[in-house]
């Protein structure tokens, strides 16, 4: 029986590129939004009848749906119509299917918000990032706490019922106190899920360049530790469940798509961090369908060409003309990429009965000395739950997740 299939689309227009960004963006090109848009349903449509030309895949659901970027919510209520009328036509659709899409507080209004509700879209992750005004501004993001506060109570008269806020923490000369205010406020909008991640300062970024030159000061490691530990405790304390190193959901008296995570834990993020398959659909995204990683194109302008003027037939599922890179994956290539995701889900873990029944053999005939010595130094756990052997990464293992994670890689 095939797995359930999640697609993620990218859009990758963005009013201001932020100096920390290292994600496929491009300011200044919403000029290409129609054209792009156009593009997009071509790629959707021509997996759509790769797809059903396939034995194998024809019968596949597709349960998740996520608008990534950039910045999605530059584009119209009718562009999002279009594009999800796109996706009925071509892919069987979940009922319940989660739909997210990813917005800047400031790129909202109501009538947007209505406009894509009625399109199918059930799930926002907003880009907060910070309730500070300075560290808002050193981020060079345009919205301040206000609109933020604004964004979310608009969502809810919207209709919303499902929200995601984004924040970032260890930002270069933030303080303890300045981070605990940050999340406290972010508490008291009650969104039913919260990310966090430390800045990291990438290659190639305005950051990470100003960072070499010694003008940006680097984050403080142990301050950011010390963040982190703080943030487990007090979101565990206001009824937070964390799931994933960097992610924490409401839960409330019913199962959510996968039983071991809370009720509000991204279904579509679930299904990257179970080794499942998804679609990659965009400049730039990058998917894993029918036995192979890909990417696409990079920029705009080449994504739209190689779809709108395309000459000859792609019929290998689930590549397109879009795509640039493509690699089979090996058996050796899924074990590796199971283990650094399926350990980043700290509750849910690693069971040995699912990993042996995915790759018929257990955990420990591959991995002895690894597991054996990530036991003793403490980064990881080993329980029994249901008759199998359950491995997670303790509280400490959290903390050093990048040094858990090499062993396998």
């Amino acid at each position: 029986m095939t797995p359930d299939t999640s697609i993620y689309l990218h859009i990758p227009f963005c009013k201001h590129r932020c100096a920390y960004c290292d994600f496929n963006t491009y300011a200044g090109q919403e000029s290409l939004i129609p054209a792009y848009v156009k593009a997009l349903v071509k790629e959707i449509q021509f997996i759509g009848n790769q797809k059903n030309r396939s034995i194998e895949y024809s019968n596949t659901r597709y349960s998740t749906i996520f608008f990534g970027g950039g910045t999605p919510s530059l584009l119209s209520g009718t562009q999002f119509a279009s594009i999800m009328s796109a996706l009925s036509s071509a892919f069987s659709i979940s009922a319940d299917a989660e739909v997210s899409i990813e917005a800047n507080p400031g790129t909202i209004s109501p009538e947007k918000l209505e406009a894509i509700r009625k399109a199918g879209i059930n799930r926002i992750s907003f880009g907060v990032q910070s309730s500070n005004t300075e560290e808002l501004r050193m981020l060079e993001r345009s919205h301040d706490f206000f609109t933020v506060i604004e964004a979310v109570s608009t969502a809810r008269r919207a209709g919303f019922t499902n929200l995601n806020l984004d924040l970032i923490y260890a930002l270069p000369e933030q303080t303890l106190q300045s981070w605990q205010t940050t999340v406290q406020r972010v508490l008291e909008l009650e969104p039913e899920h919260i990310s966090a991640y430390a800045l990291t300062l990438e290659h190639g970024t305005p950051f990470g360049k100003w960072a070499n030159k010694g003008i940006l000061p680097l984050p403080d490691p142990d301050l950011a530790a010390d963040m982190y530990e703080w943030t487990m405790d007090h979101l565990a304390d206001n009824g937070y469940v964390q799931y994933e190193i960097s992610n924490w959901a409401k839960t409330v008296n019913q199962l959510s798509a996968f039983s071991d995570q809370p009720t509000y834990a991204c279904r579509h993020n679930l299904q990257y961090w179970h080794s499942l398959p998804y679609l990659g659909l965009g400049a730039g995204a990058h998917g894993y369908a029918g036995g192979y990683r890909y990417s696409n194109a990079l920029r705009i302008k080449t994504y739209i060409d190689r779809l709108i003027n395309y000459q000859s037939s792609v019929t290998t599922y689930p590549l397109t003309p879009a795509t640039v890179n493509h690699h089979k994956q090996t058996r050796k290539d899924d074990i590796s990429d199971y283990m650094i995701n399926n350990l980043r889900l700290v509750q849910a873990g690693i069971t040995d009965a699912d990993f042996r029944s995915r790759f018929g053999s257990g955990l420990a005939d591959i991995f002895p000395k690894e597991i054996e010595e990530l036991v003793r130094n403490g980064l990881i756990e080993k329980k029994t739950s249901d008759g199998s052997e359950v491995f997670r990464l303790t509280k400490r293992g959290r903390l050093l997740g990048n040094q858990v994670f090499l062993r396998f890689v």
